[in-house]
């Protein structure tokens, strides 16, 4: 019995195959080959947006960098420069920097320094 592509599509599609070995299901494409689960760009329009928060995180103040349309390893080295700039600690989470304490003011005018467009967000 032979079943169409069309058919074939509506099961989940090619998963295994003798030429290339296992294929991912959504692609179609070798799995060593596959770009579904790669990491893309950040969405936002290239201007870095700063703010000052302190909601949901037990009082600390954290400032945040979102709207940077950087890929993942340029947006870590810039956050390990913020982090170095400002002498504190930080992290990267879902596209955003967080930098430990208010340095809102000098994180703004250190990414027009180095040639961002950034503007303050926020209170």
């Amino acid at each position: 019995m032979v079943k169409s592509a069309k058919g074939m599509a509506a099961l989940g599609g090619l998963v295994y195959s003798t030429e290339t070995g296992r294929t991912c299901p959504a692609c179609r494409q070798p799995v060593a080959e596959c770009v579904c689960g790669a990491p893309s760009a950040p969405q936002g329009d290239g201007i870095a947006r700063v703010r000052r928060e302190t909601k949901g995180r037990g009082g600390k103040t954290v400032t945040t960098v979102s709207g940077l349309t950087l890929q993942p390893e340029a947006l870590k080295s810039l956050a390990k420069k913020l982090k170095t700039r400002c002498g504190c600690g930080g992290a990267v989470k879902e596209g955003v920097i967080e930098i430990q304490g208010d340095h809102a003011e000098l994180i703004c005018s250190w990414l027009i320094e180095q040639g961002f467009q950034a503007k303050r967000a926020g209170g």
